[in-house]
């Protein structure tokens, strides 16, 4: 099992990095695929994965993506109510095939997976996004990964029926790691990215990488929430040792916005 989650974690780095560093239609398209697979999974949760009224989640989802290539933000609320409409339309034609609670589902689908997913790529296309990008995975991984460590070593207090292996202690460590994680990667910066912060570079990357840990493990809990309600394990088996693509990805939907908006308003 080690050696699967291994190189399965290997492989998904790669692939990750490469198109984090390359960035532009590669990074566009591997985010179009993985909001496709996590929606995919999360509609699976409630056997909507086949329904009309999933299929329309998916073909939102593309719709939305090629908006943000085609740059044309200026339609995404369009773009969004449209869906809810055509979407509680099929509903209706459909009636009673279908539960408002699927329904439900298929429009969350959309805004959880499909658009939290796209700001990875809408960070990486900001001015100097090609260092700011990696703050999402050093807030999202590096607190995975710090807490983890944490809880194991001096982890005593649960911190959520959840997860039973998460503990305060471990939640506090995570938030701690990926804010020191962060002033340190600040000081590799370029200077032209770093003059354009208003406040000490080191102290704004700090309280990102801080506030990103905390929405993080909130993203995890999230996620593990939703498949408590419907009492599934992991959202699929697609990547060996780790679940599903949605069971990789939950932090990182809740960081990236994140991440985004406090570059996008109150430094770029």
């Amino acid at each position: 099992m080690f050696t699967k989650r291994l190189i399965s974690a290997l492989v998904l780095l790669a692939v990750m990095g490469t198109a984090l560093a390359v960035g532009g239609t590669l990074l566009l398209c591997l985010s179009v695929i993985t909001a496709l697979l996590g929606s995919f999974e999360l509609l699976r949760v409630d056997h909507m994965q086949k329904s009309v009224p999933g299929c329309m989640s998916y073909i939102s989802v593309i719709g939305f993506y090629l908006l943000l290539f085609w740059q044309r933000g200026d339609l995404v609320e369009f773009w969004v109510a449209a869906t809810a409409v055509l979407m509680l339309s099929a509903y209706v034609v459909t009636y009673p095939k279908h539960h408002i609670k699927e329904i439900a589902l298929c429009l969350f689908a959309v805004i959880y997976v499909g658009v939290l997913m796209s700001y990875l790529y809408q960070t990486r296309c900001l001015v100097y996004g090609n260092w700011f990008v990696w703050l999402i995975l050093i807030s999202a991984s590096g607190s995975d990964t710090l807490a983890y460590l944490t809880g194991s070593l001096i982890g005593k207090h649960h911190f959520s029926e959840l997860s039973p292996k998460k503990t305060i202690e471990g939640c506090v460590g995570g938030v701690v790691g990926a804010a020191l994680l962060a002033g340190i990667y600040s000081l590799f910066l370029p200077e032209g990215a770093a003059r354009m912060f208003d406040i000490n570079v080191q102290l704004a990357f700090v309280g990102i990488g801080a506030m990103g840990s905390v929405v993080s493990q909130f993203g995890d809990l999230a996620a593990s929430a939703v498949k408590r309600n419907y009492g599934v394990k992991d959202y699929s088996d697609l990547i060996p040792g780790h679940g599903g693509v949605l069971d990789r990805i939950d932090s990182i939907l809740f960081v990236s916005p994140l991440v985004y908006y406090m570059l996008y308003w109150f430094v770029i």
